[in-house]
């Protein structure tokens, strides 16, 4: 799990769910290219403390965390008020078509499948921060 921020912007931050090493190493890629800084958790209950501190501009959960699961965690932070603009993404090996609604109706906005394509993973981060900031100025 982990905060992403812009290092010359405090207004650009991102939250990444941790799950498998290789999403971890996504994630830092996708940080060097767009200077983002990264937070992680290990699990639910760290994810929870630190989004008690913290409000970022996007989550990014993996599914399958070490102790819980993406969905328990989305839905968890969704009965928070404090994050219902907050957009949020997916990150699945699970990329069946019916779960793509599971992860809707759990409160997600949309979902990549592992392994993540690095190239589109930095497009997608930006989209999703500019829906969640358009969401807040509505």
């Amino acid at each position: 799990m982990g905060k992403l921020s812009d290092h010359g912007n405090p207004n650009k931050n991102h939250f990444a769910g941790r799950g498998r090493h290789d999403q971890s190493q996504a994630c830092a890629r996708c940080s060097r290219r767009k200077k983002y800084r990264i937070l992680e958790a290990e699990n639910v209950e760290q994810a929870l403390t630190l989004l008690s501190e913290v409000k970022p501009d996007l989550l990014m959960f993996d599914i399958r965390l070490g102790e819980g699961s993406g969905l328990d965690l989305i839905r968890s932070v969704r009965a928070d008020p404090a994050f219902d603009l907050v957009p949020a993404l997916a990150i699945t090996a699970q990329a069946m078509k019916d779960d793509e609604g599971r992860f809707l109706e759990a409160g997600f906005d949309s979902y990549l499948s592992k392994p993540i394509d690095t190239r589109r993973l930095p497009g997608m981060v930006d989209h999703l921060i500019r829906m969640g900031r358009s969401r807040s100025h509505a």
